[in-house]
């Protein structure tokens, strides 16, 4: 088959979830003997050239990159607040020169699935059914709504109310997306239930995000245990409330517990707010690190304290490839079918987040128990190549 994935946003580096999320499949693809195209904005904030990009990747597939102004500028978005009904995280990702590339692209290849990875590239569907009879697919990384729903929930005055507004217009953004493509592939379960419930019609596949063992491989000669740690995106706000809750409300006790204790917090894009707020006795910043894996690698216990958010967490996924033992919230696991004591910790309170560390510090046996049934879990769950292949299965089954 001939494949386009179109994206907004360069999905290499795969350094955060929606570029792993792309990038596994454009990979899983490749592997199958398919024809593969990438077609992405190239923003500011993820900025690549095709060049930069090692050989072994870029053999993968045809990635054509177009660059795109897509910058939060606080005038446009009031003047989106007071001007226009549609939201503004949509609204900056709607480029003509990215819309001349994409009708050039259709004009010159033949594709039998056009692969939109993500809510903000569906504005580009008219587009792709002038110029083109392939299968449009939209791919649901996450329900977009849902996360400034739950962000919403968590700030406060003027910011309360303009998130809400916000979450409300890419709700209704949403809903009027569904059934424009032919085909649903939401990442979870859950989130294909809710995108129904929206009102999808058509014919739909769960797909998970896959891994790769031969890339994410447990090595525990450099391991500090016990130790905590956090990565993930620092820009993301779901993951700045988690961590700033985690200090203010456990890390004193736990501290008090284990005065020798580290929490080490890695990502990139930590605004000066937030580092000024990643302090406190044995609180390790590190900012970007070079390599991730290295890095989870080497550090014990992973603290994800997500609650708010949407779709499926992959540093998760990747936490418990590589082993770790993880303590994640009811939200942080959602998509994920974990047992909690079993391949990962699911707490939600500040006396389970505490009581959570304490037992994994405490019993080095448990820690290494959950961090074996985690790996077992994920290579049983998640292969990348098998999902996909069920993906490609699927995607036949509608090809005329």
């Amino acid at each position: 088959m001939n494949i386009l994935q179109v994206a907004n946003k360069v999905p290499y580096p795969t350094i955060d979830g929606g570029a792993i999320a792309c990038m596994n499949l454009t990979r899983g693809f490749s592997l199958l003997r398919h024809n593969v195209t990438v077609l992405a904005m190239n923003t500011l904030k993820h900025k690549t050239s095709v060049e930069e990009i090692p050989e072994s990747v870029r053999d993968l597939a045809d990635f054509k990159f177009v660059k795109v102004d897509a910058r939060i500028s606080k005038r446009e978005a009031i003047q989106n607040l007071l001007f226009s009904s549609e939201p503004y995280n949509a609204v900056r990702f709607v480029d003509k020169s990215f819309e001349n590339e994409l009708i050039e692209l259709l004009k010159e290849k033949k594709f039998d699935i056009v692969q939109l990875e993500g809510l903000y590239v569906c504005p580009y569907i008219p587009v792709i059914r002038k110029y083109s009879s392939a299968k449009i697919v939209y791919r649901a990384h996450n329900i977009e709504h849902e996360i400034w729903e739950r962000t919403s929930e968590l700030a406060k005055g003027w910011k309360k109310l303009y998130l809400k507004n916000l979450s409300k217009r890419i709700k209704r953004f949403e809903k009027n997306v569904q059934n424009k493509y032919d085909l649903l592939v939401p990442i979870t379960e859950r989130d294909g239930i809710i995108l129904d419930e929206l009102g999808n019609k058509k014919p739909k596949y769960v797909s998970q995000t896959g891994i790769d063992s031969s890339v994410l491989l447990p090595n525990a000669k450099s391991l500090e245990y016990p130790s905590l740690f956090h990565i993930g995106s620092l820009e993301w706000a779901p993951n700045q409330e988690g961590i700033i809750w985690f200090i203010d409300n456990c890390w004193e006790e736990i501290h008090d517990r284990f005065p020798d204790l580290k929490f080490y917090v890695a990502g990139r894009n930590a605004p000066q707010w937030l580092v000024q707020k990643i302090v406190g006795p044995n609180i390790v910043f590190l900012g970007e690190v070079e390599d991730a894996y290295d890095f989870m690698n080497s550090k014990a216990i992973m603290i994800v304290p997500l609650f708010s958010g949407s779709g499926m967490r992959i540093k998760i996924i990747e936490g418990m490839a590589l082993g770790k033992s993880i303590i994640t919230t009811p939200i942080g696991t959602e998509g994920i079918s974990t047992t909690s004591g079993t391949n990962i910790l699911i707490a939600e309170k500040r006396e389970e987040f505490i009581e959570s560390v304490s037992k994994l510090v405490e019993d080095r046996a448990f820690f290494h128990i959950v961090g074996k049934n985690a790996i077992e879990y994920i290579h049983k769950k998640f292969d990348n190549l098998a999902a996909s292949a069920s993906l490609v299965d699927f995607y036949k089954q509608h090809i005329q």
